[in-house]
């Protein structure tokens, strides 16, 4: 893989995920580009999801790193960065004069549930492939229990359910 390619995938998983980059990053760098395959893809995600930082933000500099070094890291970064950069930017300008009116606030609460809409189908997507195991399905339920239900905080989360999915996958 060269960093033109990272690049040129970063930058469309970019420009194409509006609303979070969940469904698209998987459809791109497993369906599209055959980077990862859906369990590898799962695994680097959670990794990159208990990491500091926007998720897909660390799924560019891991794989940049993976297939080119520091340097795919950066032009991985830099390719998933620059076009909502510029979006964003453009944006900003706008909803500032336009966001206080009616039909632009109805505008924003249907793009978040379509957002939802698409994280939900993205993990069922995810979870379709993965073997099933038991222990994974009482970590995931731990896991929605204490962050949806109880609304724990997430470092709580993870500083109790990475510990106990390693004691699970080294007694496998």
């Amino acid at each position: 893989m060269t960093r033109r390619e990272l690049f040129l995938g970063f930058f469309k998983l970019g420009a194409l995920a509006f609303g979070g980059t969940g469904p698209i990053s998987r459809a791109i760098i497993v369906e599209d580009r055959r980077w990862l395959d859906d369990a590898e893809f799962a695994s680097l995600l959670g990794l990159c999801q208990a990491l500091p930082g926007a998720n897909t933000c660390n799924l560019a500099v891991m794989l940049g790193d993976r297939f080119c070094g520091a340097t795919g890291a950066a032009v991985a970064l830099a390719g998933l960065l620059a076009a909502p950069l510029a979006f964003l930017v453009a944006v900003a300008s706008l909803f500032t004069t336009f966001s206080t009116l009616p039909d632009v606030r109805a505008a924003l609460y249907g793009a978040t549930a379509a957002a939802a809409g698409l994280a939900i189908g993205t993990a069922l997507k995810m979870t379709a492939k993965i073997p099933f195991d038991p222990w994974v399905v009482l970590l995931a339920a731990a896991a929605f229990v204490g962050s949806a239900l109880l609304r724990l905080p997430l470092p709580l989360i993870l500083a109790v359910l990475v510990p106990t999915s390693f004691v699970f996958a080294s007694r496998r």
